[in-house]
């Protein structure tokens, strides 16, 4: 086994006393522990003038906030975890870092710290040796346009192989996420109808009931289309409208969705509405002349032979009705409608002409909060005259299982399992197809707390199709 397929023997994370360590790397260290008997040293860093004991503190305090502490889990993360307090720029906190990982050769670095520290940390890695063998993670943002994630790829690789580094993205790690690409492939039922010929379009909506939650002056340099289109939800198109790997290994699979990508049409104004709510300037770090979207929709076009003409609409939003992430396919309704009584109630209700006669058939995927496959149907309404309802036929309706995002992600990494993290060529890729709308100046268009968004985001969908709302779920009955 080469030194690139075995698993790391040290992890150390920067940004050891910060935000994300306190909700999310300490929980996902303890139940590695705990679910797979995680047994290496673990070193936070950072410039705090903390010591080991008063990180001890914070991780209890953290994972009491997040469930709980289990015990012996927690008294053997202990034992192993190490800190060093010192300055990022200073060589010496590199050089005790060196000393601590002794006679450990393929360490983990988790950089849990803000992108322009990157240069500083992964040089100053260098120059120590502790890159030697070495993997690292690094959080997303990956870049905040085309040019800077190029620019933040070719740091990394200046001292990291593509193969050692590991970006991640936590939505990746969702179970019902990684549900889809078995959903697609695991299933013969799917692929003779998984085309243009049959699909009419495909909508994917995450929407979030809340708003920046206190963090008003990071979301107004990020937005909604940086914050979770060019990752989140472009993956999810991507995981959709892929063609089936040649294997389940990463390669195989990256390969894939680096193809699609490159199918990405890039999006063009006239095909985005932004909007903002109301009330988003008064929020603490938001400039009060604000022209930050906190809800896009979009267009998009998909250049393949599979896909072409069929549109994929994309929305985001914050302190929308309800929080939820959910793709809804439809197809195409059938060439002719053959019930008199069926065309007389559909053409009651469309009177306009804007809407179609009956609702297609489709298929609908929750992916959060609860996970959720149905696929929607009409049957016969019980009487004499030939109506039918619409009627949704669930096949999988449950609470997520598994390991919760970072745990499975973070053990991947540690592992050099590579499958659920993304790739420069493809961090790249989304880029480009969002590049052209970033920064679109204003006038911001307003929205209303509780609305689905700006009344302009039906212009991006064509006549006929509309916005499929996603509603609460209702509890399955026994």
């Amino acid at each position: 086994m080469s030194d690139s397929e075995q698993p790391s023997d040290a992890l150390v994370f920067f940004g050891a006393t910060g935000d994300l360590a306190y909700k999310k790397i300490f929980p996902a260290l303890q139940a590695l522990v705990r679910d797979q008997g995680l047994d290496i040293p673990i070193i936070g860093i950072a410039r705090q003038g903390w010591n080991a004991d008063r990180l001890r503190d914070r991780m209890r305090d953290s994972l009491e906030h997040a469930g709980g502490v289990v015990e012996p889990a927690f008294s053997k993360l202990c034992a192993n975890l190490r800190y060093i307090d010192g300055d990022y720029n200073d060589p010496t906190t590199f050089d005790r870092l060196h000393q601590a990982l002794q006679g450990k050769q393929r360490p983990l670095h988790y950089l849990a710290i803000p992108p322009s520290l990157f240069p500083t940390v992964v040089q100053g890695l260098a120059k120590s040796g502790c890159a030697d063998n070495a993997r690292v993670v690094v959080e997303k943002p990956f870049g905040r346009d085309l040019a800077s994630a190029q620019a933040l790829n070719a740091t990394l690789h200046e001292v990291f192989p593509e193969r050692s580094v590991f970006r991640i993205d936590h939505f990746l790690g969702k179970e019902a996420v990684r549900n889809l690409l078995y959903f697609r492939f695991a299933n013969t039922f799917l692929e003779p109808v998984w085309n243009r010929n049959f699909i009419d379009n495909v909508q994917v909506t995450m929407a979030e009931d809340f708003g920046v939650q206190g963090r008003g002056a990071f979301y107004d340099d990020v937005g909604a289309i940086r914050d979770v289109v060019q990752n989140h939800l472009l993956q999810v198109v991507a995981l959709l409208a892929m063609d089936a790997p040649i294997g389940d290994d990463a390669n195989a699979i990256q390969a894939e969705k680096l193809r699609l990508f490159r199918a990405m049409r890039p999006l063009q104004p006239e095909n985005v509405v932004r909007g903002q709510f109301r009330g988003y300037r008064d929020e603490k770090g938001v400039r009060p002349d604000s022209q930050v979207e906190t809800y896009a929709a979009m267009r998009l076009e998909i250049d393949t032979w599979r896909w072409a003409g069929v549109p994929f609409y994309i929305r985001a939003g914050k302190c929308l009705p309800l929080t939820a992430t959910e793709v809804t396919v439809d197809l195409k309704c059938p060439p002719m409608a053959i019930f008199d009584d069926d065309v007389a109630d559909a053409a009651a209700k469309a009177k306009d002409g804007k809407h179609r006669l009956l609702r297609s058939n489709y298929f609908r995927f929750r992916l959060g909060p609860d996970m959720v496959i149905a696929t929607g149907a009409r049957v016969k309404r019980p009487g004499e005259g030939m109506r039918g309802d619409d009627i949704e036929l669930v096949a999988r309706h449950q609470p997520s299982r598994g390991a919760p995002p970072y745990e499975r992600l973070l053990g991947d990494a540690l592992r050099g399992d590579s499958s659920l993290f993304t790739r420069d060529e493809a961090v790249e890729a989304a880029w480009r197809v969002v590049d052209p709308v970033l920064d679109l100046p204003g006038p911001i268009e307003l929205y209303d707390r509780g609305s689905w968004g700006p009344d302009s985001a039906t212009k991006v969908v064509e006549e006929g199709d509309g916005w499929h709302d996603p509603t609460p779920e209702a509890t399955p009955q026994c």
